[in-house]
């Protein structure tokens, strides 16, 4: 069997910028719908892996903006992310859920879902319309925004608490 990873666009550079557009306008033109989500995705878990999937179900195509290591340090502070970001882009790419991957250094996604617009802006249960970032910018372009449930008990936070308690 073999593994193939959905592509990594590191939204930096010019020309990761047109690759991106390209991806985005193969997809359109074929006439497909583009679902995108973010978030930082550190500890990959079985909370992670439901909601993309369910993220991925909502629409043809899943691009997942993906907080970079920069990015992660500004929101989470200087111990996060405990993994890098071409490490965590590699497991989401192995992902049968993650049609493609863009990294942004920004604290939000919104450049991002500007430059993206997609057709289905997702994120979780936690969030309301009025949280989402790029909700606006997404239903001004005629797209939907939409929320999923989170998996109970499930979180990043919750499992490194767990490993510090069990190792200290």
């Amino acid at each position: 069997m073999t593994v193939t990873f959905a592509p990594v666009f590191t939204f930096r550079t010019d020309s990761d910028r047109q690759a991106l557009a390209r991806w985005r306008d193969d997809l359109r033109n074929a006439g497909k719908s583009l679902v995108f989500t973010n978030g930082v995705f550190d500890i990959l878990h079985a909370g992670h892996v439901s909601y993309l999937m369910a993220a991925r179900n909502a629409g043809d195509a899943l691009i997942i903006g993906l907080n970079s290591n920069s990015s992660v340090q500004a929101i989470k502070g200087p111990k996060r992310p405990l993994q890098d970001e071409l490490d965590r882009a590699q497991v989401l790419g192995a992902l049968r859920s993650t049609d493609a991957i863009a990294i942004f250094d920004e604290e939000t996604p919104l450049d991002l879902i500007s430059f993206v617009l997609p057709d289905i802006l997702i994120k979780g249960a936690d969030y309301s319309r009025e949280t989402i970032v790029g909700a606006d910018v997404v239903e001004a372009h005629g797209g939907r925004v939409t929320t999923i449930p989170l998996a109970e008990g499930r979180s990043t936070t919750g499992i490194v608490e767990k490993i510090l308690e069990r190792y200290k």
